[in-house]
C-alpha cells in the first residue's frame, strides 16, 4: 500500500504544481487547437519525460539533506521560502490577463515539449518544497524504491494534468482569463498556508 501512496502524492502534487495556466499547459492547449490531438500528446509526453529528471533531482536533494540532520532544519527554512515565493507567484499571474497567442510551426513537437519543460526552472524548488514538506508529515519516504514511485508519480501527474487541457481546449480556450485568475488565487492561498503551517512546525 505504501508504495502506491508514493505514487498517488506524486500524482496530486503534479498535478497541482501545472494546473495554473502556463507556458507548457498553454502551448499543449494551442497545439490542440491550431494542429491536432496526436501532436499535442507528443508535446505532453515530451514535456512529462523532463519532470521525471527534475523531480528526481529533487527528490535527491531532499534525501541528501535527510541523511545529513545538522541541515535539516535549514530545509525547513527553504520549503518555507519556498512556499512563499509560490505563493507570491501565483498571486502575480492572478493579475495578469492571460491571452492564448497562435502557435509556430514545429512539426517535432516531443522535442518542444522537451525544451520547453527543460526551461521551467520553478519544477525543482517546487518539488524539492513539496517532498519537504510531506517526509515532515510522515506522508512519504525519502529512500529507495520510494524516491522512485513518487518521481513516476510526478510523471504521470504532469501527462494527466497536460492531457486534460488537451480534451478540454475548446472549453478552456473560451474562459481562460477566468480561469487563470481563479485557479492562480486559489493556489497563491494554498501556498501561503503551506508556508504558514511549514513555519509554526520550524518555531515549534
Amino acid at each position: 500500500m505504501s508504495y502506491i501512496v508514493h505514487v498517488f502524492y506524486g500524482v496530486i502534487m503534479a498535478y497541482v504544481g501545472l494546473i495554473s495556466p502556463g507556458m507548457l499547459n498553454m502551448t499543449a492547449l494551442k497545439i490542440r487547437i491550431h494542429s491536432n490531438k496526436r501532436d499535442s500528446v507528443k508535446f505532453a509526453l515530451g514535456a512529462s519525460l523532463v519532470v521525471f529528471i527534475q523531480a528526481g533531482i529533487a527528490l535527491f536533494f531532499a534525501d541528501y539533506f535527510s541523511s545529513n540532520p545538522k541541515v535539516i532544519e535549514n530545509l525547513k527554512i527553504t520549503a518555507v521560502f519556498v512556499f512563499f515565493s509560490l505563493a507570491l507567484f501565483f498571486y502575480l499571474l492572478s493579475r495578469k490577463k492571460m491571452k492564448v497567442k497562435d502557435t509556430d510551426k514545429n512539426h517535432n513537437y516531443f522535442l518542444r515539449g522537451v525544451g520547453m519543460s527543460s526551461l521551467n526552472m520553478l519544477a525543482i524548488p517546487f518539488y524539492l518544497g513539496v517532498s519537504i514538506y510531506l517526509v515532515s508529515l510522515d506522508k512519504i519516504i525519502i529512500a529507495q524504491p520510494f524516491i522512485v514511485l513518487f518521481v513516476l508519480g510526478t510523471v504521470i501527474g504532469s501527462f494527466l494534468l497536460f492531457y486534460t487541457y488537451i480534451v478540454f481546449a475548446k472549453i478552456i480556450i473560451k474562459r481562460i482569463s477566468f480561469i487563470a485568475t481563479n485557479i492562480n488565487i486559489v493556489l497563491s492561498m494554498l501556498f501561503f498556508i503551506l508556508g504558514i503551517l511549514t513555519l509554526i512546525k520550524l518555531l515549534r
